[in-house]
């Protein structure tokens, strides 16, 4: 505790600043630094706390209710390696016209999809229509226990004839 010509003249002596660092206090709290550096260390530690952050990134990927097989799968490789990614993934059904008389064909879909990729990623918004959308949206586990997809064994693999 020193009085405040005192600390100046402390820190003029050893050529560093004298920084209120707690003015609410009482008595003020003063310390005696260089400024420059401490300035410095706080750009430094808001730099690596930014670092540490990661960004939510919102992938979309749009279906069609009457979708064919292959488009699907397609799709669904693109879904699965967004999730990989750690990305969140919006998933769009989109009506036209009359198939907006039948949005259970939509709902189907995106319960499967849900299904599929339920090792490694879970259902954050539930499927909900939006006009001529039915939307959903799903996020990936921490830490996904990815298996191998099951090989489908033919005849040949086996030794049966």
């Amino acid at each position: 505790m020193q009085t405040l010509p005192n600390a100046l003249s402390i820190a003029t002596e050893r050529d560093l600043d004298l920084v209120e660092v707690a003015p609410d206090a009482s008595p003020p709290v003063c310390r005696i630094m260089d400024y420059r550096r401490h300035q410095y260390e706080e750009q430094q530690r808001k730099k690596e706390s930014r670092k540490k952050t990661t960004q939510v990134v919102v992938k979309e990927m749009k279906f069609r209710p009457k979708i064919d097989i292959h488009d699907y799968m397609t799709k669904m490789r693109h879904v699965e390696r967004f999730l990989a990614e750690g990305n969140k993934v919006k998933l769009t059904i989109m009506f036209r016209g009359r198939e907006m008389a039948h949005p259970e064909l939509g709902l189907r879909i995106l319960e499967r999809i849900a299904d599929e990729v339920s090792e490694y990623a879970i259902v954050d918004s539930s499927p909900r229509q939006d006009g001529r959308n039915m939307t959903m949206v799903l996020h990936p586990l921490k830490n996904p226990g990815r298996k191998a997809k099951p090989t489908v064994s033919t005849p040949e693999q086996t030794g049966a004839h």
